[in-house]
């Protein structure tokens, strides 16, 4: 049997873009009840998608954003994989590395995000740290900081232009 691969990377194409919303919608509206009718909200106008594509049927399987909320201040968000694809945590830890590398590469002094509860302890072994606990949404999350020494900037290149301008519902 062979392990799938995947490539991590910004989404840029209309299809990848809607591929993104179409899994986020999926994960934190439908499966998690996180939100009512769709997760989009004003830091998609600002925030940089990326996906997770399994090479073998080009399929979007997993998604996160990042965005700059001052310079140097960087977050991540919006974490998830497809259902049929969350054994062995190979996505998600796929998906952070390109996440916090990509912002290093930006000029990322910070990188933090809100962590649900059940995925803290993930993070923790991903060299992230708990800054403090939070409610968001009525659940329980961390608020945690990753440690830039183990995430060196990659060669990415930062776009002129975000692709997304939120057509998603």
């Amino acid at each position: 049997m062979t392990t799938p691969s995947y490539i991590f990377k910004l989404a840029s194409t209309r299809q990848e873009i809607d591929a993104y919303f179409d899994l986020r919608k999926a994960i934190f509206v439908e499966e998690q009840y996180v939100f009512e009718e769709n997760d989009v909200d004003d830091i998609d106008v600002i925030a940089y998608p990326i996906v997770a594509i399994e090479t073998e049927t080009d399929r979007v399987v997993g998604v996160v954003r990042i965005y700059e909320t001052e310079k140097g201040i960087w977050y991540g968000g919006r974490l998830g994989t497809h259902k049929d694809y969350r054994r062995g945590w190979q996505i998600g830890k796929g998906l952070i590395y390109k996440a916090v590398t990509t912002a290093n590469t930006w000029g990322c002094d910070r990188f933090l995000a809100t962590v649900q509860i059940q995925n803290v302890r993930f993070f923790q072994r991903l060299h992230w740290a708990s800054l403090k606990e939070m409610t968001i949404c009525d659940r329980p999350h961390h608020f945690m900081e990753a440690d830039l020494n183990f995430y060196p900037p990659s060669d990415e290149v930062r776009p002129t232009f975000l692709p997304q301008i939120c057509e998603a519902s």
